[in-house]
């Protein structure tokens, strides 16, 4: 599904990706973690086409499409989501029609007709019970006033609502109680299939108790140093990132 070879990644004519390889197959769960710093975000909004990054060597393919000349709508078209780490407020533009917008725009670019409003509202409701929201969040403007874990929460309901091939979950996490984790976590866990595929970029182990990886990537210094089932996540857990830099020191 997707194929990074070689990535090479700079911002003002600074590397921060040195050579990132990556080849994730539908139906996978991939975890990357790393210490700040080491490149985690940096990759994520590579992927996705977020503008004030250069690359400068490398290719990242989609599905065998080459989408490193795509806009960030194009490849969003294509199945790819980003959740970020930081959701923007939008006062004025409510979460009903920042859905229907977003859902009626990936549709457009398939050539198919706006979904029925019945319908969407069908789908919202099945979606909204998934990740246990309350219904009042439909006509709340998006974001605006929102707690961190209903942000992190309402992203999740997006993808659930647009339903991608590959979802990129950048620090979901971050900001969550463990209560608010674990519904985000279990929405994420129903979402899975053998036709998808997801990126989950944490520092933390935490989040891995409850969405388990069938990778886990270590990022150090713009580089992938290590690759592992879940386990090495815990053993990040318990010796820290000092471990890692003392490995590649060696």
């Amino acid at each position: 599904m997707l194929t990074i070879r070689n990535l090479h990644v700079s911002v003002d004519g600074t590397p921060i990706l040195k050579g990132i390889d990556l080849t994730i197959q539908k139906g996978e769960m991939h975890a990357i973690m790393g210490p700040n710093g080491s490149g985690k975000s940096t990759l994520s909004h590579v992927i996705a086409g977020k503008d004030d990054y250069t690359v400068t060597d490398g290719s990242i393919e989609f599905e065998g499409v080459n989408i490193l000349e795509l806009s960030p709508e194009e490849r969003a078209h294509l199945g790819i989501f980003l959740s970020f780490q930081y959701p923007v407020e939008i006062p004025g533009i409510s979460v009903t029609n920042f859905i229907k917008t977003a859902i009626n725009e990936n549709r457009k670019a398939k050539g198919l007709d706006p979904m029925p409003a019945k319908e969407m509202l069908k789908l919202m409701r099945e979606r909204m019970e998934l990740l246990s929201m309350d219904k009042s969040f439909l006509s709340r403007s998006l974001n605006e006033g929102f707690s961190g874990g209903e942000k992190k929460r309402n992203e999740i309901f997006q993808l659930a609502m647009l339903q991608p091939k590959l979802a990129i979950l950048d620090e979901t996490d971050s900001g969550l109680d463990i209560d608010a984790l674990r519904i985000v976590a279990n929405g994420v866990n129903k979402l899975r299939s053998d036709e998808n595929a997801f990126l989950v970029i944490t520092h933390y182990q935490r989040l891995l108790d409850y969405i388990v990886p069938d990778f886990v990537h270590v990022l150090y210094q713009g580089k992938i140093v290590k690759t592992g089932p879940r386990e090495l996540a815990l053993e990040l857990e318990e010796k820290g990132y000092d471990w890692i830099k003392e490995e590649t020191a060696v």
